[in-house]
């Protein structure tokens, strides 16, 4: 059996904030030298990102409206940043990120064509906040999917996880026929905004946003739409260095971010020969879905792979209206590949995602087009026997 992805839904919070303000924003805090704001000039103008969407809706100059929250939490009115504390952060995490996880997930579903008495399994991915009963116990609730649906939760592996929760889901689709398995990531990285000259702080302000993206996996032919993305396999790499480049953590004011001007130069290095491993010496992939942890790193993959600049237009295209959404970035690149007409049926997908230690994390997949389905399930039938 081959599991496939059969639909995405994806969904973001209202509240919309451009670069540029955000920029100034963090260049009018106190105690900004002038060289700290040719930094913050600098990394944001590089940064290929246009807007984002954050539940911090003082971001965008908005009153903070949240239920039960104070009136002033992340933005004071003299304009200076706040220092909530990581409880405060995550009561916001708790109170927010569930509607923000059924509304990707109802999407997803609506989209298949699936039922939400079909689910058999949730497999639920976040580094950026916790509670228990956790997000997979609340999809079972606010979706009124089956009490009897077994559960997962993947917590703080970082920007890489949707592809370990992709993998997860097709062990399960695959070992049960009649298995249906939601994915779901949702990240509220903005929650963990601060103030700072702190070089690694500076880029973590200038491409962190808040999203949530919903797959749904099985392996029967039957359930919901036809074609989709067939998955095919997965690769898990550790890079040589990079331990201490990329690091999350939890501080006293919310969850700390080490990310050094290291990591888009490691991937560079390290990046061919973790795909020469994982692709093998076939075709090379068509298609390339690759997560924008920044533009730099977009930059050294494609340079590092000798792609060709139209081969990352999925991955810049979500960066520049989207952002950095932790783990539910690459969801957001695939469910564009999802949609796009023009890719062949049995196209190659490559799939890519850096997390901390640092780790790649691949898979390969394919596009199996609905009105070329039947065809291609005939000619499988026919080699078999053959």
């Amino acid at each position: 059996m081959t599991a496939r992805i059969v639909s995405i839904g994806t969904a973001v919070p209202p509240t919309r904030i451009f670069q540029d303000d955000v920029r100034a924003l963090f260049a009018a805090q106190a105690d900004v030298d002038r060289l700290t704001r040719r930094r913050i000039q600098a990394v944001f103008d590089a940064s290929a990102i246009e807007r984002r969407h954050t539940v911090v809706d003082e971001l965008a100059g908005l009153p903070d409206v949240t239920e039960g929250a104070a009136a002033r939490t992340f933005l004071g009115t003299d304009g200076l940043l706040l220092s909530p504390t990581t409880g405060t952060r995550n009561d916001l995490y708790t109170r927010l990120a569930p509607g923000l996880t059924a509304s990707a997930a109802r999407a997803a579903l609506a989209d298949g064509g699936i039922e939400a008495s079909a689910v058999t399994h949730v497999v639920t991915v976040s580094c950026t906040g916790f509670f228990a009963p956790g997000p997979d116990y609340r999809l079972v609730r606010d979706l009124a999917l089956p009490t009897t649906v077994e559960r997962c939760h993947l917590g703080f592996i970082g920007c890489a996880a949707a592809l370990p929760a992709l993998r997860v889901a097709t062990a399960l689709a695959t070992t049960r026929p009649d298995a249906v398995v939601l994915v779901v990531c949702v990240e509220l990285c903005s929650l963990h905004v601060r103030a700072s000259a702190d070089p690694q702080q500076i880029v973590a302000a200038s491409v962190f946003a808040d999203g949530a993206a919903a797959v749904v996996i099985t392996a029967d032919d039957a359930m919901g739409r036809p074609g989709g993305l067939e998955l095919d396999r997965f690769g898990t790499a550790l890079t040589d260095e990079g331990e201490t480049d990329m690091v999350w953590t939890i501080g006293d004011n919310g969850f700390e971010m080490v990310l050094s001007a290291e990591v888009p130069r490691i991937i560079g290095r390290e990046i061919r020969g973790a795909v020469v491993r994982f692709v093998g010496d076939g075709e090379p992939p068509a298609v390339w879905a690759v997560h924008p942890g920044g533009r730099s790193v977009l930059d050294r993959v494609e340079a590092g792979l000798e792609l060709p600049p139209d081969a990352l237009a999925a991955s810049r295209s979500v960066l520049r209206e989207f952002g950095n959404m932790s783990s539910a970035t690459i969801l957001f690149i695939l469910a564009a590949l999802l949609r796009d007409d023009s890719l062949a049926d049995g196209a190659s997908i490559a799939g890519l995602a850096f997390g901390p230690g640092l780790t790649v994390e691949s898979a390969l997949l394919t596009r199996r087009r609905p009105a070329d389905l039947a065809a291609h399930r005939d000619e499988l039938a026919m080699a078999a026997t053959a």
